[in-house]
């Protein structure tokens, strides 16, 4: 069975740094499209950055020059680099696993990934 394991969500106050990191079993990175979403109470989950095999990434506006996303095929793991934190970045991150080899849609949408992490809570104060 995949299961996608994060880890890392802390509080920190705003301009800090967090790395989170996601462990897939059952399923491997190295070609399929990965990414990370994050939600707050009584909004709808949204995407944050999204990375594939080939190394392509994308950002949501919100954090681009910020956050950083990378993979360690060998670890079967993916991780989120966090700086410069505000509070707007407060939330529940997801790891995702998408449905597509090769290819990671430019739009950071929910409908793409067919796997899902339980979470890790970062808070910004």
């Amino acid at each position: 069975h995949v299961q996608l394991v994060e880890s890392g969500g802390d509080s920190v106050q705003a301009g800090g740094s967090l790395t989170l990191s996601c462990v897939a079993s059952g399923y491997t990175v190295t070609a399929y499209c990965m990414g990370w979403f994050r939600q707050v109470p009584g909004k709808e989950r949204e995407g944050v950055a999204t990375i594939v095999g080939n190394k392509i990434t994308s950002y949501a506006d919100s954090v681009k020059g910020r956050f950083n996303i990378s993979k360690d095929d060998a670890k079967n793991t993916l991780y989120l680099q966090m700086s410069s934190l505000e509070p707007e970045g407060t939330g529940m991150y997801y790891c995702a696993a998408g449905i597509w080899v090769d290819y990671c849609p430019q739009r950071l949408e929910m409908a793409d990934f067919g796997y899902w992490g339980r979470g890790t809570q970062v808070t910004v104060s």
